[in-house]
């Protein structure tokens, strides 16, 4: 204790900040007045760290205090809680009780899509299209061409669930569980949807290794000797 608090009075802090570490863990963010003391005291802890001071943060309190305040500092974070919120009331009975809903499958990859009335939003795991799927153009056009080629985009609000796979087959499948779910909006959406192939499920996966083989069917260089 006495070390700790010789360290954070070389840096400037507090003893009552060095005294975090035997306080509760629901009183630790207490104690913390302001944001911006709040940002400072990080940043000196951050030096000490790099000083090679260790006895500040060997508490596992300090550390959390500095992750609880990153991450409230950050402003994605918020982001996604606000959109967070905004998913959770616009489906209170969960993606199970949504009615405009459907499910695209590509590769390992599984999205649940769930349309709502709106003005054209994209949610994919409670963060922004844009952000989910790093901007990149030829996903982002792939999750909007079903609403697109109806000319619907301005008209429903996409929330997807996704999981499994990487970004370019989630993109896939959300794709094919925006169709699916634009059949149930309204049957008549079934012809040019299927004329545009958006209703045919890509069963192409990777094949499996065969035993012998250096993958599928990449076999070993021969040797004659």
């Amino acid at each position: 204790m006495a070390a700790m608090a010789a360290a954070t009075q070389a840096l400037g802090l507090s003893t009552s900040f060095a005294s975090l570490s035997l306080q509760e863990p629901s009183k630790k963010l207490a104690s913390l007045s302001s944001s911006a003391s709040l940002g400072l005291r990080c940043n000196a802890l951050k030096s000490c760290v790099a000083m090679g001071r260790r006895t500040v943060v060997a508490s596992p309190v300090v550390r959390a205090v500095m992750a609880e305040t990153a991450e409230a500092l950050s402003p994605e974070m918020e982001e996604r809680r606000t959109l967070e919120a905004w998913v959770k009331q616009q489906l209170p009975g969960g993606f199970a009780a949504a009615r405009l809903n459907g499910t695209g499958r590509r590769k390992t990859a599984v999205a649940r899509v769930v349309l709502v009335e709106g003005t054209g939003k994209i949610v994919i795991n409670n963060r922004t299209a844009q952000d989910y799927l790093q901007g990149n153009p030829l996903w982002l056009q792939s999750v909007k061409y079903p609403l697109a080629s109806l000319g619907y985009e301005t008209k429903y609000d996409i929330i997807v669930r996704v999981e499994g796979g990487g970004l370019s087959a989630q993109a896939q499948a959300i794709l094919l569980g925006v169709a699916r779910a634009l059949i149930v909006a309204n049957a008549a959406n079934r012809d040019p949807l299927k004329k545009q192939g958006l209703l045919t499920r890509d069963s192409r996966v990777v094949e499996r290794k065969k035993y012998g083989l250096r993958k599928a069917r990449k076999a070993p260089q021969y040797s004659k000797r």
